[in-house]
């Protein structure tokens, strides 16, 4: 085991270093078709998860210069109405709204999609964006660990909840759910809240992260004739506040090769725009264009088999049958 885990952060370590850095996204951007960006999306309702800063912010700005309606979810009321502001400003389209929900907790997140569902808008994108990388053990007051109530649990129980409203766009829906490169470094596993004595943060993230691609292949097969497109992404190595606060020695040394927000969040924002015969459901995306889901001899493609399992939990766990809170 540990032979292994060791050559899966040299392989990652490798490959992300050609891939995902800066110069990465400028060798890839040559193949890049410009006109892929210059669709219009006029009228479509998109839903943006922790849109205030970051590849969040990038991707609520991105969408809106394409004349999208955007909702951005954010957590902080005061510096959502900021986000929002500076994107109208720069943007000049008015449509955007700002709605405030709390990631890290189901009954918040139940209360936001019962707010949003009076709006009875259809949802034609849902970005699940919002996530945390906490390095410290911390308990949210539903009793989850913090990265798994935020990165797996809140993206769940959010995608979940807005299926009627995706659905009302079908078959123009898309659940875009946006991963991190680091989800290589590890295999599913049905350990959800890392039961282990010694906490590691980066760890559980990596675990949530690989999580976040194999629930995107979950429901591309479950929800395959309901007209909604489900993939997931992830941004390389971007230079954002989440990562200077969460790897600080991590975002030092690679300063001056990380890449801006608005190259993280490119995928993000050309998935939206592209017509979805274009793409392949359930598919993992980097850089515009399809990425393997595992690294050579990592030994954690058979691990997606334990999905079933895992949604079965995490079903019962958000109780989205019942009105019930959650379990503990």
């Amino acid at each position: 085991m540990f032979l292994l885990k060791a050559w899966r952060s040299t392989a990652f370590g490798a490959y992300g270093y050609l891939n995902f850095t800066k110069n990465g996204f400028v060798e890839h951007s040559k193949r890049f078709n410009p006109e892929d960006m210059q669709i219009q999306i006029d009228g479509k309702n998109c839903v943006v998860t922790g849109a205030n800063s970051g590849i969040g912010y990038a991707t609520a700005k991105g969408l809106a210069s394409q004349g999208a309606t955007v909702y951005m979810v954010c957590r902080n009321k005061e510096r959502g109405e900021e986000a929002l502001s500076k994107i109208q400003s720069s943007t000049g389209n008015k449509n955007l709204h700002l709605e405030v929900c709390d990631l890290s907790s189901v009954q918040e997140i139940k209360s936001f999609a019962s707010r949003f569902a009076s709006k009875d808008v259809p949802v034609h994108v849902l970005v699940n964006n919002a996530g945390l990388l906490e390095n410290k053990r911390i308990t949210t007051p539903e009793g989850y660990e913090l990265n798994f109530a935020v990165n797996v649990l809140g993206t769940y129980t959010m995608t979940e909840l807005m299926l009627p409203l995706l659905e009302k766009a079908a078959p123009d829906a898309k659940v875009i759910t946006v991963s991190s490169g680091g989800m290589y470094t590890s295999p599913l596993t049905t350990d959800l809240q890392f039961s282990e004595e010694r906490f590691n943060g980066v760890e559980q993230y990596a675990r949530n992260k690989r999580l976040q691609v194999a629930l995107t292949e979950k429901w591309a097969e479950k929800y395959k004739n309901k007209g909604i497109g489900f993939y997931s992404m992830h941004p390389g190595w971007a230079e954002t506040p989440g990562v200077a606060n969460s790897l600080p020695s991590f975002n030092q040394s690679f300063s001056g090769k990380l890449r801006t927000s608005e190259e993280g969040a490119d995928t993000i924002v050309w998935l939206a725009l592209q017509p979805k015969e274009k793409l392949v459901e359930g598919a993992f995306y980097f850089d515009r264009a399809e990425a393997p889901k595992h690294l050579k001899f990592a030994g954690t493609s058979k691990s997606h088999s334990l999905i079933d399992s895992i949604t079965g939990t995490l079903h019962s766990v958000a109780s989205l049958d019942s009105s019930n809170p959650p379990l503990s």
